[in-house]
């Protein structure tokens, strides 16, 4: 099943989590505000009393840390247009548009055969638009059924970042209860450690 069918399916559940950890693997992208969206996890699992509280906090905790790099803002305004209201349709209408920024997020990180992509909102990452849909409809399959358009595979970023996304999905929908919170939360711990270290060796590079 592709990721857009995923989330079309989700619970409010499923599709809070899924919003969340995309913007949780990208917060090292926000240097010490790692944590932030801790609290927030157990929110999910309280379901609609402790949800809009936990997000209150959540984004207050994030509008006073100082950030300064464009990507960095985009998260901390993902997380602004989080609703408060525990239903479906704004869940679902937010974790979509969470999925499509982490994807470009780890876009700007990857390299695609020689070339690097620009950052979400430039005019490269916008040729790329119809790339990040194909892979979330699961339409288009590289090398080795990876996903990909054209000459272009996605990079081993993407390509992680999109299963992730897709597995956190799959174990919400069959999980009941913290387990299955704890096992996405458990991936997207994975994911951010491997952003980091991208980030990392990307600023020893340009030091």
């Amino acid at each position: 099943m592709s990721l857009v069918e995923l989330i079309v399916q989700a619970d409010e559940r499923g599709l809070a989590a899924s919003g969340v950890a995309c913007l949780d693997r990208c917060l090292p992208l926000l240097a010490d505000e790692g944590e932030v969206l801790r609290p927030l996890w157990s929110g999910i699992a309280d379901g609609q009393e402790t949800w809009a509280p936990r997000l209150a906090v959540a984004r207050e905790a994030m509008e006073t840390a100082v950030i300064s790099d464009e990507t960095a803002i985009l998260v901390r305004k993902m997380l602004a247009a989080a609703p408060s209201e525990w239903a479906a349709e704004p869940l679902r209408a937010w974790s979509d548009s969470c999925s499509v920024v982490a994807l470009e997020i780890h876009q700007q990180f990857d390299v695609v055969g020689d070339r690097v992509i620009g950052a979400p909102g430039t005019v490269e990452s916008g040729a790329y638009s119809g790339w990040v849909e194909r892979c979330r409809t699961g339409v288009a399959a590289g090398p080795d059924g990876e996903p990909g358009i054209g000459p272009f595979v996605a990079g081993p970023l993407v390509s992680g970042e999109l299963r992730r996304q897709i597995q956190i999905l799959e174990i919400l929908a069959e999980t009941a209860g913290a387990a299955g919170l704890r096992q996405a939360l458990d991936l997207s711990t994975e994911g951010q450690r491997v952003l980091r270290a991208v980030v990392s060796r990307r600023a020893r590079a340009r030091n």
